[in-house]
């Protein structure tokens, strides 16, 4: 997108809603490009439905519109389309799919939060391109649409005029970046320190994942292996050692690992000791170096390179993130104290 400058006119933004859509997918992106409108960008947001009338959100908040699709004019500078929990009966509505064709012809820049990508999928807009949805459902997103290549990791892609993100407040992430291609990266900034959030969020979608569930398999020995790793992260996991578990060759080990989890041996196991390190980061007090021994890392550095690789940041910041909100740091006043000046806490994400 190039920089448009705030003498040039209105970016229009269309954002369309209907019954069951969540909540925030709809109201994040709003509060971007109203913030961007304090800090030199020029915006003019309309709320659609298909009929004009008033939606019931997913958590039961009524939104009014501003007019029925069929009154939309002119073409939208920026189309959103949000998700919903019940998107698997929306991507079966045929008159929902048509209105968002309708409305992606009539858009310079189409762009999905969450779930919305699979509308914008099952209404054909997605294919030959890459795209993301919440972790929770890029698997089925690539499953039913094949002709889909999904970036399970990724906060969000832009991939032509489409743009994809991934849960619920991602919606912020995209819109920022909406933002900065229209008007620059000083007036993102803005915004994000207006609204308290990360102009560029580190890491992906990896931090908020979780655990991995043991994989499907019919095979007796490949389960007993995949049991056992996930009994002791720590323990000893070498390709030889499963094989001996197992009872096969370390050949046949590698093999039906591809063929029934999708991945090596060795992957695996790294992922479930990620898991475990995790878990003990976000609920104990142990030194870094307890937690490398007690999950099979070995040491805190080897620890620290794997947090990076797969999560994008490092064991400390993992934990300083996901361990609290900064609240009890925050001295809140309970009911029966007066309120005392306290030191601001950093925000979080």
């Amino acid at each position: 997108m190039n920089h448009k400058h705030a003498g040039a006119g209105p970016h229009l933004v269309t954002i369309f809603v209907f019954p069951g859509v969540r909540l925030l997918d709809v109201t994040g992106p709003i509060e971007v490009f109203t913030a961007a409108n304090d800090f030199g960008g020029n915006y003019r947001l309309t709320l659609v439905s298909a009929d004009g009338n008033e939606v019931t959100t997913s958590s039961g908040t009524r939104l009014s519109v501003d007019m029925p699709v069929a009154d939309a004019q002119g073409t939208s500078d920026v189309l959103v389309i949000p998700g919903g929990p019940d998107w698997d009966r929306a991507i079966k509505d045929d008159a929902l799919l048509d209105i968002v064709r309708k409305l992606d012809a009539d858009s310079r820049c189409t762009a999905s939060v969450c779930t919305g990508a699979f509308l914008l999928a099952a209404a054909g807009l997605l294919d030959g391109r890459r795209a993301a949805t919440h972790w929770r459902y890029s698997q089925q997103l690539a499953l039913r649409f094949p002709a889909v290549q999904v970036e399970a990791d990724a906060i969000f892609v832009q991939d032509g005029k489409v743009m994809t993100s991934a849960g619920v407040s991602a919606g912020i992430d995209l819109s920022l970046a909406i933002v900065e291609g229209h008007y620059g990266a000083e007036v993102a900034r803005a915004v994000a320190r207006d609204l308290v959030v990360f102009m560029q969020r580190p890491g992906g979608q990896s931090q908020f994942s979780v655990r991995t569930r043991a994989p499907h398999t019919r095979q007796e020995m490949l389960r007993r292996v995949l049991d056992a790793v996930a009994e002791d992260p720590g323990g000893n996991h070498t390709l030889s050692a499963m094989a001996r578990r197992a009872g096969i060759s370390s050949r046949h080990v590698t093999r039906l690992f591809c063929e029934e989890v999708g991945t090596t041996p060795a992957r695996y196991v790294e992922q479930i000791r990620l898991e475990a390190a995790q878990a003990m980061l976000e609920t104990g007090d142990d030194p870094l170096a307890v937690i490398a021994r007690r999950t099979g890392f070995g040491s805190p550095e080897s620890l620290r390179r794997a947090f990076v690789r797969h999560l994008g940041v490092t064991p400390g910041a993992f934990r300083a993130r996901f361990r609290t909100t900064g609240v009890a740091d925050a001295d809140v006043p309970s009911n029966s104290e007066s309120p005392r000046p306290s030191q601001p806490t950093r925000p979080g994400p």
